[in-house]
């Protein structure tokens, strides 16, 4: 009988033994959002465009330039507008300057032109990938009169996985932001 009992006992031993317990990932929770409905923004500044009733628009530091707030997210667009005055490359070279200095943490750079000459509408869009303060930038001009920029931060600390549903669901955002930019007459 003591035979059969520690045959058993053994038995069971060695069928439970299979795989080395792995501990759990750490896991981090899934953020969904809402499909946008988008809004006109005016304003008595050189361009008009529309964004995401999911964001709201406060003013910034000067005239012209605006927080596009996510509060949800902890994320801000940040717009701003400057009249070109003989001064075009220099803006381009700032704007150029703001996306490259994020090489340091950004494991890569897609930039993307995009022109829209029916309404004077030129520029260039910037996903920087990786852990970059910064991941979504932009200018818009029509090359002689104006330029506007555009970076989104999130107020905390870069996780690309993490934060990949916010920066795509802002990234479809600013592109319909680009979509819709035109310059007031």
């Amino acid at each position: 009988m003591i035979k059969k009992v520690i045959f058993i006992f053994a038995s069971l031993l060695l069928i439970s033994c299979g795989k080395d317990p792995i501990p759990k990932p750490y896991g981090e929770l899934r953020l969904e959002y809402p499909t946008p409905k988008y809004q006109k923004f005016e304003s008595n500044c050189a361009y008009s465009f529309e964004y995401s009733d999911f964001a709201t628009m406060t003013d910034a530091k000067r005239p012209c330039w605006y927080y596009l707030n996510y509060p949800k997210m902890k994320a801000k667009i940040f717009v701003t507008y400057y009249p070109i005055q003989n001064d075009f490359a220099d803006h381009i070279k700032e704007a150029e300057k703001m996306v490259y200095e994020h090489t340091i943490k950004a494991s890569a750079i897609d930039t993307k032109s995009f022109e829209y000459p029916e309404k004077k509408v030129y520029g260039n869009f910037y996903e920087l990938k990786g852990q970059s303060a910064s991941n979504l930038q932009f200018y818009i001009t029509d090359s002689t009169k104006h330029f506007v920029t555009a970076y989104l931060y999130f107020n905390t600390r870069p996780k690309p996985d993490s934060l990949a549903p916010a920066v795509d669901y802002i990234k479809n955002d600013m592109k319909h932001l680009l979509d819709t930019f035109e310059w007031k007459k």
